[in-house]
């Protein structure tokens, strides 16, 4: 775990096999539905499909799982400064940088 010291008792070996997960989950037909109308989640913002990445809403890091409840697309810029934040978190880190984005439901 000294790759990821700020985890609360998530294993390496858990983030691991999250991430295979993901990975199998953006081939599917599902993650292109998702993708296609090619709006980030959090901010609105318009984007190509192939520009936005998938996020988990609470992070893996945070005990959160691959699954299609907790997975969004969301834009890069959004994806880096939402980092390990859980959904709460990010909704005060908006509402603190005064931003109009919001998350979307």
């Amino acid at each position: 775990m000294d790759e990821y010291p700020w985890l609360d008792g998530v294993s390496e070996q858990t983030i691991r096999r999250e991430r295979a997960k993901a990975r199998e989950l953006r081939k599917t037909r599902w993650w292109q539905q998702k993708t296609a109308s090619g709006v980030c989640h959090y901010c609105g913002g318009r984007f190509a499909h192939h520009q936005l990445t998938m996020d988990h809403r609470i992070p893996l890091s945070r005990g959160g799982r691959s699954t299609k409840d907790n997975l969004v697309p969301c834009c890069k810029q959004c994806n880096d400064a939402k980092k390990t934040l859980l959904p709460a978190e990010w909704q005060q880190y908006l509402e603190n940088i005064g931003g109009g984005a919001t998350e979307l439901s």
